[in-house]
């Protein structure tokens, strides 16, 4: 009898108000496995980046997906994360027989059978594993973003709501990265807010 291929699945930046949401899926070789998976979040960046080449190298499948600041502000947050969460799935070759996805939320329209995990970054190899691809990748885009966007300070705040970041958003207005449905990116949008 085969074993049925498990995939993990998060993602990160939900909270910031600029930039996309990177979510990742990945399925694990039991036979390989990564030494020293953790919650992203708990983990140094530079432990981060050395992790995330090993994944992609000794995992079954992985895949990155986007969601972009578009699909945020037309769909609401929560929902184009799911979206993305299931294109995420959908992409891996092999295709998993099953998934934990952290949170405690499952998206609709899933290739497989599915359980929410909350703590799931914590407590969940492959949950880890997408953890820290998600993180590393979203991190990256946000640096190059420093460069095609001076004056916002992503590279340093990665788009969350750091009173740097506001106070740029104050000075500079809201650029195309921003999520005009965010709340301080929209009140910046009104036209009532005219000096």
């Amino acid at each position: 009898m085969t074993a049925v291929l498990v995939a993990g699945v998060d993602e990160a930046g939900r909270g910031p108000l600029a930039g996309p949401v990177a979510v990742a899926a990945v399925i694990l070789d039991p036979a390989r496995p990564v030494a020293g998976l953790g919650d992203s979040k708990a983990l140094s960046a530079q432990r981060r980046e050395r992790l995330a080449p090993l994944i992609q190298s000794q995992a079954l499948a992985w895949h990155l997906e986007w969601v972009w600041p578009d699909e945020i502000d037309r769909l609401n947050i929560l929902h184009a994360t799911m979206a993305g969460m299931s294109r995420a799935l959908r992409a891996l070759s092999p295709s998993p027989g099953a998934a934990l996805i952290d949170g405690n939320r499952l998206p609709r329209d899933l290739p497989c059978p599915a359980e929410a995990l909350v703590k799931g970054d914590a407590r969940e190899p492959a949950i880890m594993a997408a953890s820290i691809l998600a993180k590393v990748a979203r991190d990256d885009y946000m640096r190059e973003l420093e460069h095609t966007h001076p004056g916002y300070g992503f590279a340093l705040h990665k788009g969350y709501p750091t009173p740097e970041h506001l106070d740029a958003l104050r000075r500079l207005g809201p650029c195309d990265v921003h999520r005009r449905s965010f709340a301080p990116v929209r009140v910046l949008l009104s036209p009532s807010l005219v000096d």
